[in-house]
C-alpha cells in the first residue's frame, strides 16, 4: 500500500522521477500515434490533379470507355485511344499523385505508331473518388480497365502491353504476374511493396527521422489496408515473368527507388532490361527528354509487341 500511495502522492525524488519519465513517454506515443495517423490520412487521401479535354477536337479522336470495378459501386472511364484494328493495346498507369492528362503525349506517340492506347485514373487520381491503397486494390482497376477493353471486339485481346510509374510500376507488374495477356511491360521506378512507398512518402515529408513514426505509420497503413495483409511482395512472383519482355528504367531522382528498381530487375526472369535515366517522372519532363523518352517506349513495345504481324509468343 505505501508503494501503491507513494506512486499516487509522490513525495521521494525517484518516484517523481519514474512519473515524469512515464508521462513523458506516454504523452510521446499519443503525439506518435497523432502524427502517424495524420501522415497515414494524408498519402492515402493526396490532392488530386484533374484534367478534362474535349475528346471530339482532341487529336487521335479519343472515345470514351466505361467500366466497373468489382466492389467499387459506381462507374469508372478511361480515355480510349483507337489504334490499327486488332492490334494490342497499351495501357498507361499514372504515377503516385498523377492523372491520365499528364500522359497525354506518350498516348498519341505509342497511337501513332498504331497501337490502341488506354488512359485512365487509379482511386484518389483525376475525377476518381476514393482512397489510394498504392497498389493493392488499384490491380483490379488495372484488371477491369483491361477486360472493358478486351471486350470491345475491335481490338486484340489477348496482347497487352503495360506501363507505369512507381505506384504505377507496381500495379503493372502485379498484374502482368498473373495475367497471360500482358505481353510486354515498361515500369519506371517500381517498388516491391506498398510499405516501401508509405516510408517513403513519410521521408518527403521531413518527418522520418522522428523516432517511431515511420514505424507507426506503416502499421497504421497496414491496419486500414488489413483485408491486403496476405498480399506477397512482387518478388515472390515475379518470376512468373519469365518470357515476358521487360524494361525496367532506373532514375536517379530517387535513391530508394533507384534501389527497388535495380533489385527487381535482378531478380527478374529474362527477356528484361534495365536502362538508367538522368531524370525520371515523365510529366514533370522538358520537351526534349519526353522525345527521348517516348521514342524509347515505343521502340521497345515496337520490339516486343508488334501491332501487326500476328501474336507475338506467349509465355
Amino acid at each position: 500500500m505505501d508503494f501503491i500511495s507513494e506512486f499516487r502522492y509522490p513525495t521521494k525524488w525517484y518516484s517523481k522521477l519514474v512519473i515524469a519519465i512515464l508521462a513523458l513517454i506516454f504523452f510521446t506515443l499519443l503525439a506518435t500515434t497523432a502524427i502517424s495517423g495524420y501522415l497515414v490520412y494524408q498519402m492515402t487521401s493526396p490532392t488530386q490533379s484533374h484534367s478534362q479535354i474535349d475528346l471530339q477536337d482532341f487529336p487521335g479522336h479519343p472515345q470514351t470507355l466505361s467500366y466497373i470495378v468489382p466492389g467499387q459501386g459506381g462507374p469508372h472511364d478511361g480515355w480510349f485511344f483507337p489504334g490499327l484494328k486488332s492490334a494490342p493495346t497499351v495501357m498507361l498507369c499514372p504515377a503516385y499523385q498523377s492523372s491520365r492528362g499528364e500522359l497525354l503525349t506518350l498516348a498519341s506517340a505509342l497511337q501513332d505508331h498504331q497501337y490502341n492506347v488506354l488512359l485512365f485514373d487509379f482511386s484518389a487520381q483525376g475525377s476518381s473518388g476514393g482512397r489510394t491503397t498504392l497498389g493493392f486494390r488499384e490491380v483490379a482497376e488495372l484488371r477491369a480497365a483491361m477486360n472493358a477493353v478486351a471486350s470491345r471486339g475491335d481490338v486484340d485481346a489477348g496482347r497487352f502491353g503495360l506501363w507505369g510509374t512507381n505506384l504505377g510500376g507496381y500495379v503493372a507488374l502485379a498484374e502482368a504476374t498473373g495475367d497471360p495477356r500482358v505481353r510486354a511491360l515498361a515500369v519506371e521506378s517500381p517498388y516491391d511493396r506498398p510499405d516501401e512507398m508509405v516510408g517513403l512518402l513519410i521521408r518527403r515529408t521531413g518527418l522520418g527521422s522522428l523516432p517511431l513514426i515511420t514505424p507507426m505509420a506503416k502499421w497504421g497503413f497496414h491496419w486500414v489496408n488489413h483485408q491486403y495483409r496476405n498480399v506477397p511482395p512482387l518478388q515472390a512472383n515475379i518470376g512468373k515473368l519469365a518470357g515476358v519482355a521487360q524494361l525496367y528504367l532506373e532514375s536517379s531522382d530517387d535513391p530508394v527507388l533507384a534501389a527497388s528498381t535495380s533489385e527487381l530487375f535482378r531478380v527478374s526472369p529474362p527477356p528484361h532490361e534495365l536502362v538508367i535515366l538522368s531524370h525520371g517522372n515523365y510529366a514533370g519532363m522538358m520537351d526534349e527528354e519526353k522525345r527521348n523518352y517516348e521514342n524509347r517506349i515505343v521502340s521497345f513495345f515496337l520490339a516486343n509487341l508488334p501491332p501487326a504481324g500476328g501474336p507475338s509468343p506467349g509465355r
